[in-house]
């Protein structure tokens, strides 16, 4: 699939990249990744995560956020 055909909103990772790379749609041109827009090609090629990853993926990121507050 190419990050053109994603919807906007969706979670995503790009082959290659490690495992905890996450990155979300933004908009037709830009992707964020830990909340930080960068620009992305719209034919690049990208592994959309199911809903079970993605809910994987933001329990991970509470339970950091949480660590963090101790």
């Amino acid at each position: 699939m190419t990050f053109q055909q994603l919807a906007i909103g969706s979670y995503f990772r790009l082959p290659g990249i490690s495992y905890g790379c996450v990155y979300r749609k933004a908009s037709s041109s830009c992707c964020s990744l830990n909340a930080l827009l960068q620009p992305i090609r719209p034919t690049r090629k990208v592994i959309p995560l199911s809903a079970a990853e993605i809910a994987k993926y933001l329990a991970e990121k509470k339970e950091l956020l949480n660590n963090l507050k101790i």
